[in-house]
């Protein structure tokens, strides 16, 4: 009988049943799953899912939906109360800094427009020329 279609709700699905029968597990620190957990949920992923994106190098794009709105206001008013305590002369911790360049990540690609480098001008304006 299929995991989803179980008739009692005292049951518990067989491992075998699952549509993923095996368990993966691994160890990480206080800060490594408060960061996993805050990227999966600003993604939109299930955090199940999106370990999985990362670990087979696929890319997340970050879907805009009201869970992952609230995960992305939430932490930016964490943010904004640990830069009120470096008002009063503190450091800024090494795991504020990386939220901070994850939410500007983040907030940078669901901007949509991206910003083109000189470069990349210069290509376009060449690539547009035409001959003499």
């Amino acid at each position: 009988m299929p995991c989803n279609r179980i008739e009692r709700t005292d049951m518990v699905c067989k491992n075998e049943d699952r549509a993923r029968p095996i368990t993966v597990a691994f160890r990480v620190t206080k800060e490594m799953s408060k960061r996993i957990d805050l990227m999966a949920a600003m993604s939109g992923l299930t955090k199940q899912d999106y370990i999985m994106s990362k670990l087979c190098d696929m890319e997340v794009t970050v879907v805009p939906s009201p869970r992952a709105l609230k995960a992305l206001r939430d932490e930016v008013r964490e943010v904004c109360k640990q830069l009120n305590r470096l008002r009063k002369g503190d450091n800024p911790s090494e795991h504020l800094l990386e939220t901070c360049d994850l939410l500007a990540d983040v907030m940078l690609g669901l901007r949509g427009d991206e910003t083109r480098s000189e470069i990349e001008d210069e290509d376009e304006i060449l690539k547009n020329m035409g001959r003499c």
